[in-house]
């Protein structure tokens, strides 16, 4: 248990900037239709540009440095909070991507007001869905059941993967 907590604390604390990275023109130019396309699927939840923007750009940036699918975050996040940063389940769960305060103590400095901080909770939260599937193996039913607590039950990862394809995009 020790490994994993100072392998997840790691993950949680490494602090790289926001700058997306690209090996050539053509996959930067598939992140700016992505950006573009996922901009107005999202314009309802966050009507501003510059907040979608960022939050885009956030959620893209995270997913892929936990090495998880842009389409199963975003996915995740609608079932969640559907969309809202100050979200708190009846649980105590915070933020988009509901995250439990405990893991503040657990594998952060133990601020859990931290949880509504846009990065931090969206890194929190795939630092925790990485480790989780990576448990099960990259099962995602069971990955996802882990990281709702409904491990096994099929209603949460089926309404995530659900919500899931409402985010695919094809490049």
């Amino acid at each position: 248990m020790d490994s994993v907590r100072t392998a997840l604390s790691s993950a949680v604390a490494n602090r790289a900037p926001l700058v997306p990275e690209f090996k050539d023109t053509e996959s930067w130019l598939v992140y700016l239709r992505w950006l573009g396309t996922m901009s107005d699927r999202l314009k309802k939840k966050k009507p501003e540009w510059q907040i979608r923007k960022e939050f885009l750009q956030t959620v893209w940036y995270e997913s892929k440095r936990a090495g998880l699918d842009v389409t199963l975050v975003l996915g995740l996040i609608q079932v969640e909070s559907n969309f809202r940063k100050f979200a708190v389940s009846n649980v105590g769960a915070r933020g988009y991507m509901q995250v439990m305060p405990f893991w503040t103590r657990v594998i952060g400095d133990g601020d859990p007001s931290k949880l509504f901080h846009m990065q931090t909770n969206l890194r929190f939260g795939c630092v925790i869905l990485r480790h989780y599937l990576d448990r099960e193996r990259g099962d995602l039913f069971m990955g996802l059941g882990r990281y709702n607590g409904s491990r096994g039950k099929a209603a949460y990862p089926d309404a995530v993967l659900g919500a899931s394809k409402h985010w695919e995009f094809a490049g």
